[in-house]
């Protein structure tokens, strides 16, 4: 019982809302415009989509104990950043956790081939960038996020091509709205990696991890977590002007206030590893409820208003705003972490 307490640790799967989050949004699209569900369909891509994330969770440990990352980082704030700590507390071997990141990835790329064999051959190219930027994410020899290019491509894979993938698996077809509706999420699920990085910097500078927040320094950084943060508002009154996602998501921009708050507290703090938590945390959260309530808005759309299918997600969409705004008046007023 010990070794699987150590490995659901290791695997870090309360940050699987990067995953369950952009696959529901692209399975309701393609309910909502194209009456197409597939339970079994939709299973399985939200399992494919799980393996992948997990696979990358732990190969990055392994990469980043490989290169003294973890053994050297004093500054990280779990369950945020510094990963899972598995290997250099001895708990795992690196090759136990290698191995383990290879038995994931064969799960996904199974996935990913059933669904080229029985709904179309676009699949295995979403399935080969997912593995590819899993990997290589820190794996040599492109470790991607050296390259400066690791952050794009989460939002690339965990926002843009998870959602159409999902809408893929369910139609067989491609789509833009998909595609559009997804840059909130992208936006998000990177500020999310982009933030965690903060407290990593001095580490992943001295291993030569070159991420933006490596190349900006923590100062400059935030300025750029703060207009990718806002960016997502704007994305989605882009696409509800040119009528490309329905009027009724815009029930997302509740979660305004917390993305204030966050870069408040992240401006303020970009160099102070725990006072800077609260946007670590609130980043998430961010992600989870935007992602929520704009599947909620595609709901709502796809009922007559005064139905009592749109009352009850109304109703959820008014509970998710209420929850948003009860966070908010507690990290707003509540005490900070002790410096």
């Amino acid at each position: 019982m010990g070794k699987v307490k150590v490995w659901l640790s290791e695997l870090r799967a309360p940050f699987l809302t990067g995953t369950i989050i952009p696959i529901v949004l692209g399975t309701v699209i393609a309910w909502v415009r194209n009456s197409a569900f597939n339970p079994l369909f939709f299973v399985l891509a939200l399992m494919g989509g799980i393996f992948v994330h997990l696979g990358a969770n732990v190969v990055n440990d392994y990469f980043d104990y490989k290169s003294g990352n973890d053994t050297i980082n004093k500054e990280f704030v779990r369950p945020f950043t510094g990963g899972s700590r598995a290997i250099p507390s001895g708990l795992l071997t690196p090759k136990e956790v290698f191995s383990g990141s290879i038995v994931l990835f064969a799960l996904s790329a199974a996935v990913g081939l059933y669904f080229t064999l029985v709904v179309g051959p676009f699949m295995i190219v979403l399935a080969a960038v997912g593995l590819f930027s899993a990997y290589f994410y820190t794996g040599k020899p492109f470790n991607l996020s050296a390259r400066g290019v690791g952050e794009p491509i989460v939002g690339l894979n965990f926002g843009l091509l998870m959602t159409l993938g999902a809408f893929y698996v369910q139609t067989g077809a491609l789509s833009v709205e998909p595609l559009v509706a997804a840059v909130p999420v992208a936006l998000l699920i990177t500020a999310i990696l982009y933030i965690n990085a903060f407290q990593d910097y001095s580490s992943d500078k001295a291993v030569g991890k070159n991420t933006w927040v490596v190349r900006l320094g923590r100062e400059k950084a935030s300025i750029a977590y703060a207009g990718m943060m806002y960016a997502t508002y704007a994305a989605i009154l882009v696409a509800v002007l040119f009528r490309i996602i329905p009027v009724y998501t815009l029930i997302a921009l509740a979660t305004l206030p917390l993305t204030v708050k966050s870069v408040s507290n992240a401006r303020q703090f970009h160099s102070t590893s725990l006072q800077l938590a609260p946007s670590n945390a609130l980043t998430i959260v961010v992600h989870m409820f935007t992602g929520i309530l704009l599947l909620l808005g595609y709901l709502l759309s796809a009922f007559a208003p005064l139905t009592l299918g749109f009352l009850a997600i109304l109703s959820s969409a008014f509970i998710c705003i209420a929850l948003t705004f009860l966070l908010f008046k507690k990290i707003a007023y509540g005490k900070r972490p002790p410096a």
